[in-house]
């Protein structure tokens, strides 16, 4: 299922609404969110192609019509402990900004994904802990309904966190 079939979102839709649109996935038992127009697809979980010399949370990577995505495990990165996949379990898929005008696309795997929530912006909290400057891969808080989404800001998950250990350990094994 690819957004472009699945939701029809845009840029120009969520400006005219005010909010901007998260999917929301389950990972460990909480509810994290991410732009939608971050995702390109979501896709039933497969088996994945190890590599060698990547940190823990890259499980290796898939084939996807041609283009090799780096696959990474959240629930490694997140510390959270490990657990079965199942018939939830799915790869989102995500273009992030790399950094230096390009984008690069990535997969994670979740637990299963939830829904489709707008937020506005006025709605959404800043996370408690760390300076403005200083929030990590945490872009903020949304509370809809009596359930609290931990929004991420998947540009600097994927690119300065994951891709970031991954340079890391390249370093290690030069």
């Amino acid at each position: 299922m690819t957004t472009s079939n699945a939701f029809k979102i845009d840029s120009d839709l969520q400006a005219e609404l005010g909010a901007n649109q998260y999917l929301t996935f389950f990972l460990g038992g909480e509810e994290y969110g991410v732009n939608i127009l971050k995702v390109q697809e979501i896709k039933g979980w497969t088996d994945v192609t190890p590599m060698p010399n990547t940190p823990d949370p890259v499980l290796g990577v898939i084939n996807l019509r041609g283009t090799v995505v780096p696959i990474v495990e959240l629930r490694s990165y997140f510390n959270l402990p490990k657990a079965a996949r199942g018939a939830t379990t799915v790869i989102i898929v995500v273009k992030v900004e790399d950094g230096r005008g390009g984008t690069r696309t990535l997969g994670m795997v979740v637990d299963s994904v939830s829904e489709v929530h707008n937020i506005p912006g006025d709605e959404i909290q800043p996370p408690p802990i760390g300076e403005e400057n200083d929030r990590g891969v945490i872009e903020g808080l949304a509370t809809v309904g009596e359930r609290m989404i931990i929004l991420l800001d998947i540009d600097d998950l994927m690119i300065n966190g994951v891709l970031g250990l991954a340079r890391k350990t390249a370093e290690i094994h030069e």
